[in-house]
């Protein structure tokens, strides 16, 4: 499986815009796209594409003028991986068929024995990126990120 190029380039380019504006509101440090471009080594017009689907989202700010460019609407630790791909990229699709209904991708609208197997893979895909956030990426905190989903996960069955 592999993710689009779009889902990709724009967390890249959240950490990066995190890593060069610290501050968050209006005082922050707007940072301009040719910048990130610059550094990530990213099309600067695809991250204007990308930038403003992020806009509309609302995890991002935009100024305009001479020192314009982009700034985190939130905290990094308040903006989450999941968020930043949703704002991006179709939803992640694993299955053949559509998971949210009781058709199936075979004749007759029956599911594929493995339908379940990549509905579960989807959702823990989900999972984990709606826990990651911009923070996380940053201080380098991802080792162990997936156990500690689990056994969160595990504690609330209880």
């Amino acid at each position: 499986m592999e993710l689009s190029t779009k889902g990709r380039y724009a967390v890249m380019a959240m950490v990066d815009l995190a890593l060069n504006s610290p501050e968050t509101g209006s005082s922050a440090r707007s940072v301009n796209l040719g910048e990130i471009a610059e550094r990530q080594e990213i099309s600067q017009s695809y991250l204007e594409q990308l930038f403003a689907r992020l806009r509309r989202r609302g995890l991002v700010e935009s100024a305009r003028g001479p020192g314009g460019g982009y700034r985190l609407a939130s905290l990094p630790k308040e903006i989450s991986i999941g968020a930043i791909m949703q704002a991006v990229e179709e939803p992640l699709k694993v299955t053949r068929c559509d998971a949210h209904t009781r058709a199936g991708c075979l004749s007759g609208n029956r599911r594929c024995m493995t339908h379940d197997l990549w509905d579960e893979l989807s959702r823990h895909i989900s999972q984990f990126l709606g826990a990651v956030t911009l923070a996380d990426v940053l201080a380098r905190q991802l080792q162990g990120k997936a156990d500690e989903i689990a056994d969160y996960n595990r504690a609330a069955a209880e």
